[in-house]
């Protein structure tokens, strides 16, 4: 869905994670901020991939081009979770992206969630695609037992034993960060029960910084991996742990509001 600002110089590429939201709310709180704003439903739509396996990247470098055939002479990548893995990819492949802001981020690139387009779900494969090709990714280990957190399965134990146990893998699954020309708001909370995204987006800005390039992060100890910016009431998913809580996730998304504006 797209929100027009005829005036916006700045168009705002909005991804949510695996849920598959259509994030408008959040799209129109970017639009407040007198920008044209497009909540991209990336897959599981029509005519698109079912699950997150194998989606093109051309899907972003379309939804680019949208944008600029618009007037947007600035363009932003807002995503989350997988959206954010999907907006580093895009930017490290497109240098018409100016500015990149990843909640809840990874450094690497993962396998599949759901089903690819044949419809099924295993073998694993890429979440991701460039020209047809397969991106590296890191695999799942099937040798780890789930942690639970309130009663609702924590997956981030599953990332950490995956990064260790598929090191090769992990090197080249790594997201080109230090090839980003974009400027980068890395947001991300220590209590992240889904994966480790403040181990991950310290990793990103230590490849940058080998690289010369400076990168913001903005986290808290407390915060989970449901970030809320300022009006937002996402709810918490029913099906696995988030981390935080309410009043930490809204803070840290207060905190990381003001970097974002300065971006905008």
């Amino acid at each position: 869905m797209l929100l027009r600002c005829p005036d916006a110089t700045t168009g705002v590429v909005v991804l949510s994670g695996s849920s598959g939201r259509v994030d408008v709310a959040r799209a129109r709180l970017f639009a407040g901020e007198v920008a044209s704003a497009l909540a991209l439903q990336w897959f599981g739509g029509e005519g698109q991939v079912p699950g997150i396996c194998e989606i093109p990247l051309e899907t972003f470098f379309a939804a680019t081009d949208h944008l600029v055939g618009l007037g947007c002479r600035r363009i932003v990548y807002v995503g989350t979770s997988k959206g954010a893995e999907a907006s580093l990819l895009a930017a490290a492949h497109d240098p018409r992206i100016d500015a990149v802001i990843a909640i809840s981020p990874t450094s690497v690139v993962w396998g599949n969630i759901g089903p690819g387009r044949d419809g099924t779900s295993w073998p694993e494969r890429s979440s991701w695609t460039l020209k047809r090709v397969p991106l590296p990714f890191v695999p799942s280990n099937p040798n780890w037992s789930a942690e639970y957190v309130d009663g609702l399965a924590s997956y981030r134990g599953l990332f950490q034993r995956a990064l260790q146990t598929f090191g090769d893998e992990a090197s080249q699954a790594a997201i080109p960060v230090d090839a980003i020309s974009a400027e980068i708001v890395l947001v991300a909370g220590g209590d992240d029960a889904l994966w480790p995204s403040l181990d991950f987006a310290r990793s990103i800005v230590g490849r940058r910084s080998q690289a010369g390039k400076t990168t913001r992060l903005v986290s808290s100890p407390e915060a989970g991996h449901r970030i809320l910016l300022p009006g937002e009431t996402t709810p918490r998913s029913g099906s696995h742990a988030h981390g935080g809580n309410d009043h930490a996730d809204a803070s840290l998304g207060r905190e990381a509001w003001g970097y974002i504006r300065e971006l905008l």
